[in-house]
């Protein structure tokens, strides 16, 4: 499965879009209004939809909810004018990333690949078998061949995001993880002081997670340089 759902109701974009994606290999679908982008992104049938939050009838953070309330498709997403509002809304909600139009469509292709290598969904890599490895610190337990997370035997709905932004915190469980390298592994995109597109990500999880366990903050901000997951010891794995 190579397909990706552009929702976009720009037509001149959504062909540049199509044209750049095609050459890179993908197959490319596209619908120009919110309602239609519901039904065709929860269909089952895309590794990626590309959503542009100002639609006619359902806008875009309303597709993302409808979706997120079914699926955990990624989704990148489309802002005009670099409004942080948009931004932050839209990964509060559940995107995976966003792009700022106009944008250079290597960069869209590059944001696009980097989602897809986080949730294994890379057409070259999808076939590539996975290692199984599970790990726990606290209540929280990981199971990296499924991307299953739980907290106390209950499993949290995660996205890819998050789940990779918690393994890169449990691994490090004890020790900060600076700003900087969350932002290159896991968004896989140079760090910017006014990107806050991690510290979203972190507030997602910690609401998933809950604030605080056995009455010590879980993840916890060290001002002006990263996170730091509490843990009882080292990482156990199994």
């Amino acid at each position: 499965m190579n397909r990706i759902l552009v929702v976009d109701d720009d037509m001149d974009l959504c062909e540049l879009l199509a044209k750049y994606l095609q050459h890179e290999g993908f197959e490319v679908e596209m619908v120009h209004n919110g309602e239609q982008g519901v039904e065709r992104a929860m269909s089952g049938d895309y590794m990626l939809v590309v959503l542009d939050v100002m639609l006619p009838g359902l806008n875009g953070f309303d597709v993302l909810s409808s979706i997120r309330r079914k699926s955990s498709v990624p989704v990148l997403m489309l802002t005009a004018r670099g409004d942080d509002v948009d931004r932050i809304v839209g990964l509060e909600m559940g995107a995976d990333d966003y792009l700022q139009k106009p944008f250079n469509p290597r960069e869209l292709i590059a944001r696009i690949r980097a989602i897809l290598r986080r949730s294994r969904l890379e057409p070259s890599e999808a076939t590539a078998p996975v290692s199984p490895e599970r790990f726990s610190v606290g209540d929280v337990e990981m199971d990296k061949g499924t991307r299953i997370v739980t907290r106390g035997g209950e499993q949290l709905p995660l996205t890819t995001v998050e789940f990779d932004l918690l393994e890169a915190l449990i691994r490090a469980a004890g020790h900060i993880v600076s700003r900087e390298d969350l932002v290159k592994t896991i968004l896989g995109r140079n760090f910017t002081p006014y990107d806050r597109s991690i510290d979203t990500h972190v507030s997602n999880l910690r609401k998933k997670l809950g604030h605080h366990v056995d009455g010590i903050e879980r993840i916890k901000t060290i001002r002006s340089v990263g996170y730091i997951y509490a843990s009882p010891g080292e990482p156990q794995k199994e």
